[in-house]
């Protein structure tokens, strides 16, 4: 009889605390935190969390959202601040479609970069190194671009989410981006890829077609004219001038 496959250890799914149960000296806002954020406490999931004297940082996973409008964000970025001597805290919250772009969200708002990482034994992991370098990316330029349109479609044959983007800078180069992330459940892990667009109802149009199972290849985001050098120009820093220092 052949040896049996080890049953794999998961990792218990962590609950979240918010610390605020004794911050109620504003009611009007420890009710609205409850109703736009704690009120199914129990079913999110900290996948990122870093605490800063009386901040926190949060990335949520909302395991409700499947069961909402179909479509909508499954991730809830929330940034709180607490006044314990005034028994007060305001907060921030933020729906969104992807890991990446919550982690950027909360950076923006003060969170350190190297403390709010996500938990690697939490959600499936990168599968390769276009998808870590692209989401790099969105945690770092996160803020240079405005997300017009998201779909997440958690089907078990086809979980995908795609993101419309506009670029804030409007002599970007493709000024619409689509960027597309796939589960491959079989693996249990994700990609992440990015196509570039000259107009917004292309870009809509190609995570319509997505989502139907008849999209194109995404087509490449073209570089910025800074990032071509022009013919014959070698791609060497200058030397520096004798005799002077940075």
């Amino acid at each position: 009889m052949p040896p049996t496959e080890p049953t794999p250890v998961r990792k218990p799914i962590p609950q979240v605390d918010f610390e605020v149960d004794d911050l109620d000296a504003d009611e009007e806002r420890s009710l609205d935190f409850y109703r736009k954020v704690a009120f199914h406490e129990d079913m999110l999931v900290p996948l990122a969390e870093h605490h800063d004297g009386p901040q926190s940082y949060y990335v949520l996973f909302d395991r409700t959202a499947t069961w909402g409008h179909p479509g909508m964000p499954q991730l809830l970025a929330v940034h709180l601040q607490r006044d314990r001597e005034k028994r007060t805290f305001s907060f921030e919250r933020a729906p969104l479609p992807l890991p990446a772009m919550a982690q950027s969200w909360l950076i923006h708002r003060g969170c350190r970069h190297d403390a709010i990482g996500l938990d690697s034994e939490l959600g499936p992991p990168p599968a390769d190194e276009a998808t870590r370098a692209l989401e790099r990316r969105l945690v770092d330029n996160g803020d240079h671009y405005a997300m017009g349109y998201s779909c997440t479609c958690d089907d078990p044959d086809d979980m995908v989410t795609v993101v419309a983007l506009r670029a804030l800078d409007e002599r970007a180069p493709s000024p619409y981006r689509v960027v597309v992330e796939e589960v491959e459940t079989d693996a249990w892990t994700h990609t992440l890829r990015e196509g570039g667009f000259d107009t917004s109802k292309a870009a809509l149009q190609w995570c319509e077609d997505r989502l139907t199972g008849e999209a194109s290849p995404l087509p490449p985001v073209r570089p910025s004219a800074a990032a071509i050098p022009p013919a014959g120009v070698a791609k060497t820093l200058a030397p520096r001038p004798a005799g002077r220092s940075r």
